[in-house]
């Protein structure tokens, strides 16, 4: 079992799907900074609360992505459910975001009279648009050149003959299709999937502008998925759900930019991380790879895990054991190796596993989850703030003992409770992650009511601020891996280099877009028979191809850590 599953593609937003079958079960210089003379924006952001469903906290969860996404651009950000909502407020942000995600969720008169009328700027999602555009009152085609025709989903209802009779799936833009996720569970007759869009035309030309399409392939059809007119911008749907790093999630992060009236400069950089690097790891294995990027000139990361844990003795017979850092010669070997060859140092966790239970593999470091319990998918016991300082406080001890000073934390698995996440941006100025949220910060999955949501994010671009207050360097692309289930029956899937160089074209279709991917060393061992080294030198190989300038995590352009 030492060479277990460590991707994560990004977990998918759940999804209600209104009418549907559907349903939803990541000593540096300082960071590069610009300057501004002006303050920083403030966005509103509405969403729906409903009650009584089992998708009352949804829209706060989509609400909380887009909450993400505008630290990018440093703003001070209001999350408030759309029925507290008062008259005027609209006036008091530079754009308010509505997030219908609740179909027909009555919104009150006052939000629907700003919005009509204000010229700040006003971007609606998805659901209950009618309830503007179809009241004479507000006069909504004729001021804004949009008209509302109705909602579209599934062209028919999936069978197991027939599992996917299609949809608006494929969203165009700069030259790429960003296809939406689907999947259809023939044994539940249900379908993961987020299919309804808003349909709108274009009734005045000279008011309304597509910006961009969206397609139905097996209709031949298309039809507006981003709409501006002046202030008021409509999409379709709501792209946080289900999203992925070739989703239309994507092109939503790049016209953000747009909505948020942000002139950022086109600013593609690329970054690699070598990952889970631990007491155990190959010596050699970390020198081919610092001599490989020393050699290119690429600067890079490693993130290292300080203090080795095989509680239940899954990889010594048996017999448990603890490897502290300062009797790592292995991982001091190889570390202080690639640290002399440009490598910055990340912390990934303090043991990157929890107590002597197997969460849910080994028990050992870089195998399992330490800040979460996956196997109830809840907290662990201990869970509080003091708790994870204590161990990242451990962890930074550890390290500054022998010299190492990371720039960044990495949470193991990317997933941790609420209250670990809070505690990471109290002792590290920076992550360099994806992340998993949540819409309390003492989650109950299961609840029978007002049960919460976990969402995954992947970011694009560094976030100086996000829900759980970290500011985050983006992994985007994802990492190599290889079935070799016959080795490892848990590393039973291929994602090729191939798969990471697209991820990086789709990736640069932002106009600041950050190519970022990791590796693990291990898949340069022998006894493995995979072209671990090969493939490698493919993906940096390809992201440079398409452009893109390497640089050390600790330098990617950003706000200010």
């Amino acid at each position: 079992m030492k060479y277990l599953r460590r991707f994560f593609l990004g977990l998918v937003a759940c999804a209600a799907l209104a009418g549907m079958l559907g349903l939803v079960g990541a000593p540096a210089a300082q960071a590069q900074t610009t300057t501004t003379t002006t303050p920083p924006p403030k966005a509103l952001v509405l969403y729906d609360l409903t009650s009584g469903t089992p998708w009352d906290k949804l829209g706060f969860a989509y609400a909380i992505m887009l909450r993400n996404l505008l630290g990018h651009f440093q703003a001070q950000v209001d999350v408030v459910p759309v029925q507290q909502y008062t008259a005027g407020s609209v006036e008091n942000y530079t754009a308010t975001f509505y997030m219908g995600s609740a179909y027909d969720n009555p919104l009150p008169a006052a939000f629907l009279a700003d919005a009509a009328s204000t010229a700040k700027t006003v971007v609606w999602f998805k659901y209950n648009i009618w309830q503007l555009a179809w009241d004479p009152a507000y006069n909504f085609t004729a001021k804004t050149g949009i008209q509302y025709v109705d909602l579209l989903g599934m062209n028919a209802q999936p069978t197991s003959a027939n599992p996917n009779p299609g949809f608006y799936d494929t969203v165009k833009y700069k030259g790429l299709d960003f296809v939406k996720f689907y999947q259809y569970d023939a044994g539940r007759n249900v379908i993961n999937a987020d299919p309804d869009i808003g349909h709108i035309a274009i009734a005045d030309a000279t008011k309304a502008t597509r910006l961009v399409n969206i397609v139905n392939p097996k209709q031949a059809k298309t039809v507006p998925y981003i709409t501006r007119a002046g202030n008021f911008w409509y999409v379709a749907d709501l792209p946080f759900s289900f999203i992925g790093p070739r989703d239309r999630y994507l092109v939503f992060c790049d016209l953000l930019h747009d909505m948020m009236g942000s002139n950022h400069a086109f600013y593609h950089k690329a970054m690699v991380r070598l990952e889970d690097v631990g007491a155990l790891v190959s010596v050699q294995s970390m020198k081919s790879l610092s001599d490989y990027l020393s050699s290119k000139a690429i600067p890079f990361s490693v993130a290292v895990i300080p203090r080795y844990e095989d509680p239940l003795g899954a990889y010594n017979g048996g017999v448990p054991q603890t490897v502290l850092l300062n009797q790592a010669t292995n991982l001091r070997t190889a570390v202080n190796y690639a640290r002399q060859r440009g490598g910055e140092l990340v912390m990934h966790g303090y043991t990157h596993q929890y107590s002597n239970m197997r969460n849910p593999h080994t028990g050992v470091s870089g195998d399992d989850f330490e800040f979460w319990n996956i196997v109830d998918n809840k907290p662990v016991q201990e869970d509080s703030v003091a708790w994870a300082l204590g161990r990242l406080n451990s962890g930074l001890q550890d390290m500054a003992a022998i010299g190492w000073k990371p720039i960044a934390w990495e949470t193991p698995h990317y997933e941790a409770s609420p209250l670990s996440s809070r505690a990471a941006p109290q002792v590290f100025p920076r992550t360099y992650q994806r992340v998993v949220y949540f819409t309390s910060d003492h989650p109950d999955l299961f609840a029978a009511q007002n049960k919460d949501f976990a969402v995954g994010q992947i970011f694009p671009y560094p976030i100086a601020s996000d829900h759980y207050g970290q500011y985050v360097i983006p992994e985007s692309l994802g990492n190599i891996e290889y079935d070799i289930r016959t080795i490892d029956p848990t590393s039973n899937f291929n994602y090729t280099a191939d798969d990471i160089i697209l991820n990086a074209k789709y990736v640069k279709t932002i106009r600041d877009g950050a190519a970022s991917f990791f590796f693990h060393p291990f898949w340069l061992e022998p006894e493995l028979g995979v072209p671990g080294m090969a493939d490698f030198q493919k993906t940096i190989d390809g992201i440079t191809a398409l452009g893109f300038t390497w640089i050390a995590p600790s330098r990617l352009r950003g706000p200010a850590p």
